[in-house]
């Protein structure tokens, strides 16, 4: 009956006149569709709501609308479409149509285009600090009074690539899990992950003829991390990303291109066929995996308190639903995969005074309450000064262009149509050296040989942020650069390719001429994107407390965690972080649970 509406609903909602005209008695979508329909087509008979995920109601609207895509199907875009997401999951209609009060598309919490929804109003939001939390004094003792409501082996904390990689891990070494996510979508920073994942003598680069091997990898990660990194965890990391790629690959993953980021000796940067971006692929690929083996996952559920019994060992922890409250969860571990804080400005400014201001390329949960939680269940924290900006955030629309579009062959102009930089120098350097030119922004300079061989560009020219022409001359006059210098700079690098050697800047890999079809350009400065610090962990991923004594049952794994990437993260290292942390941090708190 439902579904017979959706031709109707969608016409509604698609700005018809008679839409219009009910639309001038309502405020909200509630209000609209109580002139349609009952209360019970939305809510459940008795009025509750179904839980935090919001799964009931969930159901209802796509029984009326359709799925995700199929509305994305109806309302495209000259440049963009809402509907046609790049979130992994099951992006749930209510993560930005709320009911009973004004929406606000989720997508203009990092971007900053023009979405014209019904009944919304512009991005705002107010990030409860755990101080702030903790002021529900009553509701909180009341929660801990009372049984727990769940008992389950391990909780892991966060759904990004971490999360969902210790909570398959867990799993499949016979742990019953639930993990929680405060947002109202999965997927954390890793779904914004466009450039690839970093491993070393893989079965693909084998099969390129591409030679690697862990010991590279490490001194390649050491040396972009200034040597202040935790050797004995960069070991790790180097030495299971091979291990890592096998057992995605294994789940269904596709990392079979290999480029390369930033830093790195040899071509490692492990992503899906073409060039596409990889956080998001991988993340779905491991919320299928994790959704097939029953994995509890609850949605807009935050973590509060790690709890621990008299002898100071893990025994559950404090959550609040954004529907349902408090209460908790008794289990013998849990993972803290809640990512860094680089959203957080003020947080950000304060331990680095020069990034006050800067815009973010992060999702808006990364705000560092995870940091929060460690610290009060007693964690210590290493390197959390260390913050890394990514260089090229596109200036228009709050779009990270990844490094891989550097990797795979563009440059780096001035206005003044100048390179400036080797391109692929590492991120602390490029952004240093964009921030010294005129406006504090460059461009991106690529054609259309660079377009075909990355699949993620097509995203960048289809949200409109990246403007071609069918000349240098003609992009320079359309981008406000000088044409006749930008159409001598790409003939100079056009000759180092030929040459196979850069006499400017010293380029390492010149990967293709800048000569074929039209070309493109992208205004890029830029954005806080990484938090080298975190919560110290061991080679188990336990997390250790001041005296370096390990707190029984708690773990850590990704960007939350300190000590992996020194001073500055090599681009590719950041998925390979946290698929073999989070991997490993699972495997040891399902162990952890059976010895407990």
């Amino acid at each position: 009956m439902k579904k017979m509406k959706l031709a109707v609903c969608l016409a509604t909602l698609m700005g018809t006149a008679g839409f219009m005209g009910n639309a001038m008695a309502a405020d909200n979508l509630a209000d609209f569709h109580a002139q349609n329909q009952e209360c019970d087509s939305c809510h459940q008979p008795d009025g509750e709501l179904s839980n935090d995920s919001l799964t009931y109601e969930n159901e209802q609207c796509v029984s009326c609308h359709g799925t995700l895509a199929e509305v994305a199907e109806t309302t495209k875009h000259e440049h963009y479409n809402a509907h046609d997401s790049h979130f992994p999951g099951d992006v749930s209609c209510t993560s930005c149509h709320s009911a009973h009060e004004k929406s606000m598309v989720y997508c203009d919490s990092c971007h900053s285009f023009d979405f014209n929804m019904p009944y919304a109003k512009k991005w705002e939001r107010h990030e409860p600090t755990i101080a702030e939390l903790a002021k529900d004094k009553a509701e909180r003792q009341a929660a801990l009074a009372s049984a727990p409501r769940d008992t389950v082996d391990v909780v892991v904390v966060g759904s990004g690539g971490a999360g969902f990689s210790a909570a398959v891990s867990a799993h499949d070494n016979g742990a019953k899990v639930i993990l929680i996510e405060k947002e109202p979508v999965i997927g954390g920073n890793a779904k914004l992950a466009a450039g690839g994942m970093n491993a070393a003598w893989t079965d693909q680069q084998k099969a390129k003829n591409i030679k690697d091997d862990p010991e590279i990898m490490f001194k390649d990660t050491m040396k972009g991390g200034r040597n202040i990194n935790d050797p004995e965890l960069v070991k790790i990391l180097s030495s299971h990303s091979k291990g890592s790629v096998d057992w995605m690959t294994a789940m269904g993953a596709d990392l079979s291109d290999v480029g390369r980021m930033g830093g790195a000796s040899v071509n490692r940067s492990h992503r899906p066929t073409g060039g596409a971006g990889v956080g998001a692929h991988v993340v779905q690929v491991l919320y299928d995996n994790a959704v097939k083996r029953n994995i509890d996952i609850r949605m807009n559920t935050r973590g509060i308190e790690i709890l621990k019994d008299d002898s100071g060992k893990v025994k559950g922890i404090l959550v609040k639903g954004m529907y349902k409250g408090y209460y908790w969860v008794k289990a013998d571990a849990v993972i803290l995969a809640t990512g860094g804080f680089a959203k957080n400005n003020e947080r950000v400014s304060k331990l680095d005074p020069k990034l006050k201001g800067f815009v973010s390329t992060n999702q808006p949960g990364a705000v560092g309450d995870g940091i929060d939680v460690a610290a009060n269940a007693g964690a210590a924290m290493k390197d959390l000064e260390y913050i890394q900006a990514h260089p090229t955030l596109s200036v228009k629309g709050g779009v990270m262009v990844t490094e891989a579009v550097r990797g795979n062959g563009a440059i780096l102009v001035n206005r003044e149509g100048k390179r400036f930089v080797n391109e692929i120098t590492t991120r602390d350097k490029a952004a240093a050296a964009i921030l010294k030119q005129t406006g504090k922004s460059a461009y991106l300079i690529f054609d259309d040989s660079v377009r075909k061989s990355l699949k993620k560009i097509d995203k960048y020219i289809g949200l409109g942020v990246a403007p071609s022409a069918d000349s240098l001359e003609k992009l320079g006059k359309q981008e406000g650069i000088d044409g006749k210098a930008l159409t001598e700079t790409v003939a100079r690098y056009n000759s180092f390719v030929t040459a196979g050697k850069d006499a400017d800047f010293e380029r390492p890999n010149l990967p293709r001429a800048l000569n074929e079809g039209n070309y493109y350009a992208i205004e890029v400065t830029p954005g806080v994107h990484h938090t080298m610090g975190g919560v110290m962990i061991d080679t188990k991923a336990e997390v250790m407390d001041a005296k370096k004594q390990v707190i029984p049952g708690l773990y850590g794994a990704g960007e939350v965690t300190g000590g992996v990437h020194g001073a500055n993260r090599l681009g590719g290292n950041a998925i390979s972080d946290i698929i073999t942390f989070g991997r490993l941090a699972g495997e040891e708190a399902a162990k952890y649970s059976k010895k407990n």
